[in-house]
């Protein structure tokens, strides 16, 4: 990464903190995925052990869902006063120590509180980061940073499946919970002394006050919102249901989950990083920022499309594939609705304005989820969901286009 300044004014960053700022961005988002699929991952034992029903199961991930909604109503205010390395200092600790406590749980209401807090913590994450970007390095850099932050979560979720549930059958599953929350307080220590040197761009403060007024009359918020509001359901319902879709479709066990999650979180991954290359490309092209934009967004939204295909093969490894190009196109799109976020946004305001829209991703997550719920024990199956999933993206997309026929990039605040 180059240096830069915002204007060409005001103080710069120099390569090396901006590489370390990246890396540790990466990293937390990394971790805030791990600490929340292992629930997920581990169903099929603590199904075994605690006899839940699957609207039992799906109340847990939407006690998560409501929880970290509720959260990130407030979670805009605490970054943009705290500032971005203190509130995600807290955050960590937070999520981290709940992670632990899964350990502890012995009813599904001792689970319950578990995920409230861990959903509380984990809800700064994505905000915080976008503001890191928005506030701490220039435009050409910040597409590229996004998109790798955006593949964190991926990373996460490869490498959970694949390593989770072996050591679950070797150590316990209380053992899993110990460990991945453990690995949140080592990334704590990097982060305090690493973001010390941390100076924004410009005349950017790094804390200032919320104008919420502003705010919500804003149509750009309310765009980025009912954006959030289509896609997000899709990545928690695979994040929640897949291993039971896979254990229950293709018969596969607690041992043999790891890999069809694994393939699917890699074209998710492949989908982030990929999304952060296309739109300076289209840039350099000469698209406008509107035109660069949607033609992205319109791209992933079309491969989403193969997504339902899943249900007519008796392939696991097929289905995954299929998932996995769902997960493509999700990363691909969220991706460019933060770029996008992170353009049209005054960099004051984006923590509050993602936090917001994470809202709106959690509140349709928890439909999803107890829809899922319901479906399943009342003999629908898995066809609806996926029948929401392939359509939710060109919907996002019109409205996009309704709300903001022409993008252009916000003043520097």
């Amino acid at each position: 990464m180059t240096q830069g300044k915002a204007n060409g004014a005001g103080s710069s960053m120099g390569q090396g903190a901006a590489i370390a700022l990246v890396v540790l961005l990466f990293l937390g988002n990394a971790l805030n995925y791990v600490d929340r699929q292992v629930l997920a991952l581990l169903k099929p034992t603590l199904e075994a052990e605690f006899g839940w029903s699957d609207a039992e199961y799906a109340h847990l991930g939407s006690s998560f869902q409501i929880a970290a909604a509720g959260t990130l109503l407030f979670v805009g205010w605490f970054v943009d006063r705290l500032g971005v390395r203190v509130a995600y200092a807290i955050a960590v600790t937070v999520w981290s120590a709940a992670g632990m406590a899964h350990a502890l749980a012995q009813t599904v209401q001792q689970f319950v509180v578990a995920r409230i807090v861990l959903a509380a913590g984990e809800s700064v994450s994505t905000p915080a980061g976008l503001k890191a970007a928005a506030i701490y390095l220039p435009v050409k850099e910040r597409n590229f940073a996004i998109g790798l932050i955006n593949t964190a979560p991926n990373i996460g979720a490869i490498l959970t499946p694949l390593l989770i549930p072996p050591f679950a059958l070797a150590f316990g599953w209380q053992a899993a919970f110990w460990v991945t929350g453990a690995l949140g307080f080592l990334w704590l220590a990097g982060w305090w002394f690493g973001t010390r040197n941390l100076k924004p761009l410009g005349n950017i403060p790094e804390r200032a006050r919320v104008p919420w007024g502003v705010l919500l009359r804003d149509r750009k918020t309310w765009t980025v919102i009912g954006a959030k509001f289509c896609i997000d359901a899709v990545w928690w319902f695979v994040l929640f249901w897949m291993p039971d879709f896979f254990n229950r479709q293709f018969g596969l066990g607690q041992g043999a989950l790891g890999w069809p999650i694994a393939i699917i979180f890699t074209l998710a991954a492949l989908g982030a990083l990929t999304s952060g290359g296309l739109y300076p490309i289209l840039l350099s092209r000469g698209f406008s920022v509107n035109a660069a934009r949607k033609t992205s967004m319109l791209f992933y939204a079309l491969v989403v499309l193969a997504m339902p295909l899943a249900l007519l093969t008796d392939n696991p490894w097929l289905a995954a594939v299929l998932i996995g190009l769902g997960l493509f196109a999700h990363q691909g799109f969220s991706t460019n609705v933060f770029g996008m976020t992170a353009d049209v946004i005054p960099a004051t305001r984006v923590a509050s304005v993602i936090a917001l829209g994470a809202v709106a991703g959690n509140l349709s997550g928890t439909g999803i989820i107890e829809f899922a719920g319901w479906s399943l024990t009342n003999g629908l199956g898995y066809g609806p969901l996926f029948g929401i999933c392939g359509s939710a993206y060109l919907v996002a997309l019109g409205f996009i286009q309704v709300m903001l026929p022409k993008l252009e990039l916000a003043a520097r605040e």
